[in-house]
């Protein structure tokens, strides 16, 4: 009685199977199943240097290349002293621009703005806000980000 049960069982689940199968459904076509497919990183600025700015649109530009700017989700968090590089005299102005334009978001830490008494106006129209940075890499880090600190 007990390998009949099995075998029903089995019959059930095949069963099940080929009738997901033969709906013409793949994994690919389910929203989570295209998003685990898709790359997705996010970088972390919070220094006020040109050079490591510069080496960080470097890597964002290097990924979108490399894996193809539609296949890839680029982020790049700032806080702290890099907050600075988003104002509208920032030495890397144009890159960010040109960065955020090939679909790179660039998002500055609300915290560090209020902080430093800056407001929007202060920075890049190119730039995105979040309410805290550390807490944005927490957010992405859990939805799979790969999480770099140039």
């Amino acid at each position: 009685m007990k390998n009949a049960h099995k075998y029903h069982f089995l019959a059930a689940g095949l069963a099940l199977a080929l009738s997901a199968a033969s709906s013409g459904v793949l994994a690919t076509d389910m929203p989570a199943m295209k998003d685990a497919a898709r790359e997705k990183v996010i970088f972390q600025v919070s220094v006020g240097d040109p050079k490591t700015w510069n080496l960080t649109l470097n890597n964002a530009k290097n990924v979108q290349q490399e894996l193809g700017s539609s296949n890839v989700d680029v982020e790049i968090v700032v806080y702290g002293p890099g907050i600075g590089m988003l104002k509208f005299d920032s030495a890397v102005a144009n890159r960010i621009d040109e960065a955020v334009g090939d679909g790179v978001k660039i998002v500055a830490c609300e915290n560090t703005m209020k902080g430093q008494k800056l407001t929007r106006d202060d920075m890049l129209a190119s730039a995105g806000f979040v309410p805290a940075g550390v807490v944005e890499l927490m957010k992405k880090q859990k939805e799979g980000y790969a999480y770099i600190r140039p």
